[in-house]
């Protein structure tokens, strides 16, 4: 949990406040007039949190897939998509025994 702190307190504490966020991985956020104005974190914990932002910003998933077809002609896809469904009302299924 991140402690709160006015800018005049971080300004006056500055060199103390850095050797415990940088040693003792304090957080701090820097109040003005009470308002959260920025935050006091260690490199490593800085590193960390651009490497989310930067792993957010390329699509996962569903979403990574979608751009993947960008370049696929419509007809190809709509063939691709018939085809997949005559394959499904081909299959039976597998055949499951009953034990009564």
């Amino acid at each position: 949990m991140a402690k709160r702190i006015s800018a005049a307190q971080a300004k006056a504490h500055l060199s103390d406040l850095m050797a415990q966020v940088g040693y003792g991985g304090e957080h701090y956020v820097i109040e003005r007039r009470g308002k959260p104005l920025a935050a006091l974190v260690s490199i490593a914990d800085l590193e960390w949190l651009q490497q989310g932002r930067a792993s957010a910003a390329r699509p996962q998933g569903a979403l990574a897939i979608v751009g993947a077809w960008r370049d696929v002609d419509d007809r190809d896809l709509d063939a691709l998509t018939a085809e997949i469904y005559s394959e499904r009302a081909r299959d039976t299924g597998r055949p499951v025994p009953f034990v009564a």
